[in-house]
């Protein structure tokens, strides 16, 4: 939840808590929840034909969230300044993490209060240092940087200078130039503060950003934690306390994704929705624009092809564009032209009495449509069967930050392996992932950072509260990608316990009133029969680790246990099921046959068990399976880990295991049986292109 302050509050010392209470405690009240009549499914539950009146049907219920998250695009109206790079950097090492506001660093340069480090944004600050301490560091930690400003942001007063920070884990208190301008609870996401009046102030060419991260984690933080104290001074030292989580990664910090500052208009584009549908071979692209700054403007609105030729057009903040004979936004593999994106250029024109005032925005766009049935899942009328992967982005790239290099590597791999889509386990990935999924037709089913929700305190109001508030962000910030195809909004919660009924009947309906154009699910690995939040899903997913957290090396049980599984939950709710979570963990390298655990034999013999039943299954129900997991990636410390988890088909560094040819090899025979047009695809690139059939 963001909170973004006034310049003139500019004494801001907030008085943060323990590192067991940071200041998120303070969450301002969110009243005026639109919640839906029931949790019931939103989907279609007919035949794929529902899907023409889709877009047309959802108009008018999917524009209610308000605020802009607009991701920065340089037009003619708007400019950027990235500010990744060093920035100085100290952790507060006191012992009530408190000494960085006792002593108000923010107030003057970072460098003044004592030794800083460099550390490059973005990244986390646990894998780049030789400290020990920082590695399992919590509680507060500094960032600065002191930023040039161009001569025209500084003395235009027509210009709006905003801050964006990627993400910050966990809580967050900005300061520019000493003052206080936003605070922001949650990683993962997005928050934004303007500061025009800040470096349009005087003479200043530059400005100072502070930036204070707390990455502790309460039992109502999202992924929730407990912090341990360790009172026996005959073990421990006084005062010692150390963080635990009920999550199986490491718990990154620090500044994750890119920060930057960008302009606009005064009066300007604030926020875009858009909804897509069919009507027989007519594209309907449905949108709403917000506006800032003025009640009189005026707007035009263009759809453009991928030859920039004008296909629709229209006038004002709200509208239909209709497209003859459209091109659709289809997943990769399931059609021999995929992904196909058109451009909705918006212009904003506005007369004050300084003058003329114009701004400009295009967004792509995918027209698409997703329906689900009591046994599929449909995309543009067809059904889609989900073969790909679970990533975990962060605990895989977090030492490096955000990198552009590994990411295409990352998608080489997925097109390579065959995946046409991968959940975004366990919190939102990056902006710059989610366009590359549009742009490649990976499908993505995106996934709050609701992980380890376990305790039952977890489930208390003030824990909704803020987990209503990170939906809002999330669908805010993805509503507009066509390769988002279905929200998640947790992942293994206790959904047995009592309280979670009502937890998951009140999240699911907010989520779905926020974006009915979607349907929404949670994973589960509880016991069907006790699962209290199943029955607000459109899709059941499912996580099994058979003949691996049980029955050790027993392979022969898989396919009966599997069965049993899916016929039960079937039985039970008559909605399709992904199997959302199954694998074996195996260290590269390490071979035996007969297979034992740990080795490359044992992760394949597990999958093709695993196989041998889906293969059965798709043909009634099941409409999806994602390998866990694409690569290797970290955990904390503990007798069960080596050196991190190993059920990766690929190790850390993008090697693959033996299971990853397993995989290849039945990915593109899927992909060759639920193709749609034209001939069957073949399993390799060609051209200079990497993404061409």
């Amino acid at each position: 939840m963001a909170r973004e302050a006034s310049a003139g509050a500019r004494d801001r010392s907030p008085a943060p808590g323990p590192p067991s209470a940071p200041p998120g405690a303070r969450r301002l009240a969110a009243g005026g929840w639109r919640l839906a009549a029931s949790g019931a499914g939103i989907m279609a539950r007919g035949p794929a034909g529902a899907a023409a009146v889709l877009g047309p049907l959802l108009w008018g219920c999917a524009l209610a969230l308000q605020g802009g998250m607009l991701y920065p695009r340089e037009s003619p109206s708007r400019e950027r300044k990235e500010l990744d790079g060093l920035w100085s950097f100290r952790a507060d090492f006191s012992d009530n993490r408190r000494q960085g506001f006792e002593q108000q660093w923010y107030r003057t340069p970072l460098r003044e209060s004592g030794p800083t480090l460099d550390m490059p944004v973005p990244s986390s600050f646990n894998d780049v240092g030789q400290d020990g301490r920082l590695r399992s560091f919590v509680g507060w930690v500094w960032y600065e940087r002191e930023v040039t400003l161009p001569q025209r942001w500084t003395q235009d007063l027509g210009t709006r200078v905003v801050l964006r920070i990627g993400s910050a884990h966990y809580y967050a208190i900005v300061w520019v130039n000493g003052v206080h301008v936003a605070e922001h609870e949650g990683g993962h996401l997005p928050f934004e503060a303007d500061v025009s009046k800040l470096v349009q102030s005087g003479p200043l060419s530059s400005c100072r950003i502070t930036i204070a991260i707390n990455n502790t984690l309460t039992p109502h933080t999202l992924p929730p934690g407990t912090i341990l104290y360790q009172k026996d001074t005959s073990k421990y030292p006084k005062g010692y306390f150390v963080q635990n989580t009920h999550f199986d990664f490491f718990n990154y910090a620090g500044l994750h994704r890119p920060v930057l500052l960008y302009t606009t208009p005064t009066i300007y584009i604030d926020d875009i929705t858009i909804t897509t549908g069919m009507d027989q071979n007519t594209g309907l692209v449905n949108y709403k624009v917000f506006v800032q700054g003025s009640e009189h403007f005026q707007l035009e609105v263009r759809l453009l092809d991928e030859e920039g030729k004008v296909v629709a057009q229209g006038t004002g903040d709200q509208g239909q564009l209709q497209v003859p004979s459209a091109y659709l936004w289809w997943p990769y593999l399931m059609h021999e032209h995929p992904a196909y994106l058109y451009s909705l250029e918006v212009r904003l024109t506005a007369q004050t009495e300084a003058g003329p005032v114009s701004d400009f925005y295009a967004l792509p766009v995918g027209i698409r449509t997703v329906a689900v049935t009591e046994n599929q899942f449909l995309i543009n009328g067809k059904p889609f069967y989900f073969h790909g992967v679970n990533k975990h982005e962060d605990a895989d790239i977090r030492g490096k930050g955000f990198d552009w290099p590994l990411l295409v590597k990352d998608f080489n791999l997925l097109r390579w392996l065959g995946a046409n889509s991968f959940r975004t386990s366990h919190y939102p990935y990056a902006e710059e992932v989610m366009q590359l999924c549009d742009r490649y037709g990976i499908v993505v089913i995106d996934e709050s950072p609701g992980v380890g929700i376990v305790l039952t305190q977890s489930y208390s109001n003030v824990s909704l509260q803020h987990h209503l508030e990170v939906m809002e962000e999330l669908v805010r910030r993805d509503k507009n990608h066509p390769a988002v195809v279905m929200w998640s909004v947790a992942n293994e919660p206790a959904s047995y316990l009592k309280p979670a009924g009502y937890y998951f009947k009140t999240l699911i309906a907010h989520t779905k009133d926020l974006d009915p154009s979607r349907p929404v699910t949670f994973v589960t690995n509880s016991n069907y029969e006790a699962d209290l939040g199943a029955p607000y899903v459109d899709v059941i997913c499912v996580n099994s680790y058979y003949s691996w957290y049980h029955d050790y090396g027993h392979m022969e049980v898989i396919q009966l246990q599997l069965a049993t599984q899916f016929e039960k939950w079937y039985r039970t709710y008559q909605k399709p099921i992904i199997q959302s979570e199954y694998g074996a963990e195996t260290i590269a390298g390490f071979h035996q046959d007969p297979p034992l655990m740990f080795s490359e034999e044992y992760q394949k013999g597990l999958l093709e068990q695993y196989h041998l039943v889906l293969d059965q299954k798709r043909k009634e129900y099941v409409v999806g399976e994602l390998i866990w997991n694409f690569a290797d990636f970290m955990t904390d410390q503990s007798p069960q880990r080596a050196m991190g988890n190993k059920k990766g088909i690929f190790t850390r560094q993008r090697q693959p295991k033996g299971a990853a040819f397993l995989l290849r090899e039945r990915y593109w025979k899927l992909a060759n049986e639920t193709r749609y047009h034209g001939s069957a695809v073949k399993s390799q690139c060609v051209g200079n292109s990497p993404f061409t059939f």
